[in-house]
């Protein structure tokens, strides 16, 4: 099958990993199970291990016992939220909604500094705008995820959120090109679908969905779309420019999905998978949890 050129950083992997379907394993996933599943996608043991431990060091991966014995990982309880979190951007198919906005207003003492930067990195990762210094705007579905990160990292002592509608002088359409850098978001989307919209054309061509490739190009898939909803915002239509990229990532990114993600669940050893999904639409009139790898 045809291979994306840039290869994804391993522990990122791990984390799309996880998400898709380690998450729905019956037990802790076995270490030589990761470096096999692992290994599909270009990574090798050594990296493997290695990326294992530094998500073990952050809390999101645990030491665990298979019901044979074996050394495996398992998610912690943090982990989950984040990923039913993420699950809502990820995998949502309707298209966002007029819904209003939601603001994070916050003041940090000078004392404190080095909350203000994990404060505007964490929004910014949220999908936020900067409507004013100390002002963070995003649409209003995002109000949950932002207040279980923000309790999550003990920074809600700092911030308070507000949900309302733009009452500006200028036009909506104008403040959020202000808000946000359309044009770097757009160009996310782009080289999303640089790598990925081949991909889907070449497997509707065929007839077949062997296991190991299926999995192989839906987690590169995966990899690379989950984080993009975090990036865009997943904006309203009627204030994004005409034939915006992300309407077509999100077509992309929903193909592979319905095409390859069950046919890759046989390579990976899961029976069982739920059928995440939400309501609520995300990057930008489409599709999309997520661990910052």
């Amino acid at each position: 099958m045809i291979n994306v050129s840039d290869q994804p950083a391993p522990r990122s992997l791990i984390v799309t990993l996880y998400g898709a379907y380690g998450r729905f394993a019956p037990g802790p996933v076995p270490v030589a199970e990761l470096i096999r599943l692992l290994a599909a996608v270009g990574v090798d043991a050594p990296s493997v291990r290695s990326s294992v431990s530094r998500l073990k060091r952050r809390g999101l991966l645990l030491p665990a016992r298979t019901a044979q014995g074996a050394a495996g990982y398992e998610l912690s309880d943090e982990a989950r939220q984040l990923l039913d979190d993420g699950d809502r951007r990820i995998y949502a198919t309707a298209p966002p909604e007029d819904e209003g906005w939601v603001l994070a207003v916050f003041s940090v003492p000078e004392s404190e500094r080095q909350k203000r930067h994990v404060l505007r990195s964490r929004l910014a990762g949220l999908g936020f705008g900067t409507a004013a210094p100390g002002v963070w705007i995003a649409p209003a579905r995002l109000h949950d995820e932002t207040r279980h990160t923000l309790r999550r990292l003990r920074l809600d002592p700092y911030v308070d959120l507000f949900r309302g509608e733009h009452l500006g002088f200028s036009p909506t359409v104008e403040s959020v090109a202000r808000w946000w850098d359309l044009a770097a978001i757009a160009k996310e989307h782009e080289t999303f679908l640089d790598g990925h919209a081949r991909v889907l054309h070449a497997w509707r061509q065929r007839p077949d969905t062997p296991p190991e490739e299926a999995y192989r190009d839906y987690l590169l898939a995966l990899d690379s779309w989950r984080h993009l909803p975090y990036t865009d915002p997943g904006l309203p239509a009627r204030l994004l420019p005409e034939d915006w990229p992300g309407t077509r990532s999100a077509a992309v990114f929903q193909g592979l999905h319905e095409r390859l993600r069950d046919a890759g669940a046989q390579f990976a050893g899961v029976t069982a998978v739920s059928a995440p999904g939400a309501a609520s639409g995300a990057a930008s009139g489409a599709a999309p949890g997520h661990l910052n790898s």
